[in-house]
């Protein structure tokens, strides 16, 4: 009787874990290693003394109805479903987020709407004459096609060069592919000019998630799904290597301490860069490509305060804060303890080793006052911090990145045994019930 393929994965994310599950299931033996001592990867959560703390705002989206059916199941009563009630501070005022094209509108003045309108109704006409949406390299250009010079001006140039770090004019257009969500204005024009917004070249940007939808979530957070994930796979005869380092790889083995894996079935999920760097029979070429892709660091505070409720809603997006996104996991169902108090994931984006890498004193401080300056919260009022980095929150499109990434994939291609892919892995922007779909694929892949 012919032995069952042996998958190893590489990272225990929810992309690996699926992965995982699915080979599982299919009747493959299965190794999972991961560097952490906890499953999750961007996803995990973490628990500081009597609470848990969530790395970022991750809930599960039911737009995939298969990948959501099998995790409700493994989640069982630890579901708890949640109206999405998502806010973005913009122009002084409080909008439900994602944006609509009226809110937008009643955010100008009379002068700055006729301008942004204008612009939004030459761009169209524009690109319908000379298709520069699809023609665009930067962002900037995507940007601009899209939208027009004067609302690309008013509302994403300063947001997208503070959040990044990088100017719109330095990264590429398809950041603005897979990436940007899709401001709302445009269903609104297009009703109106649909002759002028109209044509294949109108999905530029992604589209937003939908302003009446019910996300996923449990008590102890985001930990949950990875957990429930972990635990289906060790129950399914899946074995997990945790708080282990990969040394190197090869074309035949994968080097793991003193332990060898042979390297038979392979589903890469960690950082695409940091794959190639490990594998010894990767060609100069391709790791000079790989040294050419790189990430945006993030940095989230968990903050247990002394107050029963600091937000109105699920979290809020700002733009002229130290911090992009503010989230009350409470208000969507996170056990708080003491009871009257509640948490707040701060989350922003930053350098390795700058300040907010580092938890600097005047990180702290600017958190604190940006807090009191949106009426969040008193600093008497925040009795604990805890801080959290990722080296690899997301990627980042700059300019040319597309030629580095076609040349590792090239590469990569050749044995059909190794596939890398995921978040990290693939270079790209998926949400967990994508990230899992991709996990779900490779395994496929593998077995056929």
């Amino acid at each position: 009787m012919p032995q069952p393929p042996h998958i190893t994965i590489l990272g225990a994310g929810v992309c690996g874990l699926y992965a995982a599950l699915t080979a599982l299931r299919k009747g493959a033996q299965v190794t999972v290693i991961e560097k952490n001592s906890h499953p999750g990867g961007l996803a995990a959560g973490f628990k500081r003394r009597q609470n848990h703390f969530d790395q970022g705002v991750h809930m599960l989206h039911a737009f995939d109805q298969e990948i959501y059916d099998d995790i409700a199941q493994l989640m069982g009563e630890e579901r708890i479903p949640v109206t999405l009630d998502a806010r973005i501070l913009w122009n002084g005022r409080s909008y439900r987020y994602p944006l609509k094209g009226l809110e937008i509108l009643a955010g100008m003045d009379p002068a700055q709407l006729l301008h942004c309108t204008l612009g939004l109704i030459l761009a169209g006409v524009d690109d319908r004459l000379n298709q520069t949406r699809a023609s665009a390299i930067t962002a900037e250009d995507a940007l601009i096609a899209t939208y027009g010079t004067p609302l690309y001006e008013f509302f994403f140039e300063e947001f997208t060069h503070r959040y990044w770090n990088i100017h719109p004019a330095r990264l590429s257009a398809e950041f603005v592919r897979r990436k940007m969500p899709r401001l709302k204005i445009l269903d609104l024009v297009r009703k109106c000019l649909p002759v002028v917004l109209k044509g294949p070249s109108n999905q530029l940007v992604v589209e937003n998630a939908l302003s009446e939808e019910t996300l996923h979530y449990s008590a102890t957070g985001s930990e949950t799904l990875p957990r429930v994930l972990a635990q289906e796979v060790l129950k399914l005869g899946g074995n997990i290597i945790y708080g282990a380092t990969i040394s190197k790889l090869d074309e035949q083995q994968i080097h793991l301490g003193e332990q060898i894996f042979p390297l038979d079935k392979v589903i890469s999920t960690i950082p695409l860069p940091t794959l190639i760097q490990l594998h010894q029979d990767a060609p100069e070429t391709v790791r000079r490509a790989a040294e050419n892709l790189h990430y945006k660091a993030i940095v989230t505070y968990g903050l247990l305060v002394r107050k029963p409720k600091c937000l109105d809603g699920l979290y809020t997006y700002y733009r002229d804060r130290i911090f992009h996104r503010v989230g009350e996991p409470k208000n969507a169902g996170m056990q708080v303890t003491p009871a009257d108090h509640t948490i707040l994931i701060v989350e922003m984006t930053c350098d390795i080793n700058d300040p907010k890498w580092n938890d600097a004193p005047e990180t702290r401080q600017q958190i604190i006052a940006d807090l009191i300056a949106e009426s969040i919260c008193e600093a008497a009022e925040i009795i604990e911090w805890h801080h959290f980095t990722n080296p690899h929150g997301y990627p980042i499109y700059r300019l040319g990145f597309d030629a580095h990434l076609a040349e590792i994939s090239s590469w990569l291609q050749r044995p059909a045994s190794l596939i890398s892919t995921g978040r990290q892995g693939a270079f790209t922007y998926p949400g967990m019930h994508s990230a899992m779909r991709m996990g779900h694929t490779a395994a496929l892949t593998l077995l056929t």
